[in-house]
């Protein structure tokens, strides 16, 4: 018989070393998280801030935090299910919606800190270029760094719509024109026109006008939240304008008012009601009297 060289014998197994949890269960690019929370030791316990994004099928999730040894801290947050409060009630994980969540995390945490008077961000959402610059005499631009866990990084993606969005509001985001759409890379060039049809949602226009002209039962059941809710190819910009001035006009959070019941009607439960120490007692009570009662049922046959 041939030798069988044992490649995972008793040593190898007892050093072998587990991985962090998140690692294992895929969530957590640990190589980026260190360079992203690392901080230079002469700048001792000054936070390193990261504009966290992260995109689900129904939601666009953006936030900044900050990293302690207990775990991460969330100085503020902001999410697309509140744009409705705004007036973008359909399409709230697409390329516009992103971007405006982006700037509503930027008004929230700017008036959280009291710097929104001071750094108003861009006046105009054109789709140029935009890097705030710090105010002389002033406290200094909040800057943070974008952190977009394990999504692709392509050009165009929705990740950096929330970066522009977040930077045009007032934050000093580190960044460049090259993965935003309107970039050639063979030229290039960066085409502001582009992105600005991007963050007014015009690139949803279009289809929704070209897939109208070519199938209309199509258009009817994929756009059928936005027929319902009234909007058309022709309004998509408007509604997204209306929505960065009401945005800039107040970004604080307002939670949504409690439900009420109509008047007469019980809450329903679904798991039996606690008792008080008296009614505990009086049931302790009726179980000792039900017992002897059977006891002297017994004894009497």
């Amino acid at each position: 018989m041939a030798f069988v060289k044992v490649v995972k014998n008793k040593a190898y197994f007892k050093r072998f070393q587990v991985k962090y949890k998140r690692r294992r269960e895929g969530k957590t690019d640990y190589y980026a998280r260190k360079r992203l929370i690392l901080q230079e030791k002469n700048k001792y316990n000054t936070p390193k801030y990261r504009l966290v994004v992260r995109i689900s099928n129904t939601d666009v999730t953006t936030q900044i935090v900050y990293a302690r040894i207990q775990g991460d801290v969330v100085m503020a947050a902001a999410y697309s299910h509140e744009l409705p409060r705004f007036g973008v009630k359909v399409g709230l994980t697409n390329y516009a919606s992103t971007y405006a969540t982006g700037l509503l995390l930027a008004r929230r945490l700017l008036k959280k800190l009291k710097l929104d008077t001071i750094y108003a961000g861009a006046k105009e959402a054109n789709g140029e270029e935009y890097n705030v610059e710090d105010v002389d005499g002033k406290p200094g631009a909040f800057q943070c760094f974008l952190d977009v866990g394990l999504a692709r990084t392509s050009t165009g993606a929705r990740v950096f719509a929330a970066l522009k969005g977040a930077a045009d509001g007032g934050l000093h985001i580190p960044h460049s024109v090259k993965r935003f759409p309107g970039y050639d890379k063979d030229s290039k060039e960066f085409k502001a026109d582009v992105l600005r049809k991007y963050i007014f949602g015009l690139h949803v226009a279009d289809y929704m006008k070209e897939l109208k002209g070519d199938d209309e039962e199509a258009y009817k059941k994929q756009f059928s939240g936005y027929i319902k809710a009234g909007v058309t190819a022709e309004s998509i910009e408007a509604m997204y304008k209306k929505a960065h001035a009401e945005i800039r006009k107040d970004p604080e959070f307002k939670p949504k008012p409690k439900k009420t019941l109509p008047e007469g009607k019980k809450q329903k439960r679904w798991t039996r009601a606690p008792l008080n120490r008296a009614q505990r007692n009086d049931r302790v009570r009726q179980k000792k009297e039900s017992f002897l009662k059977k006891v002297a049922a017994l004894a009497d046959n």
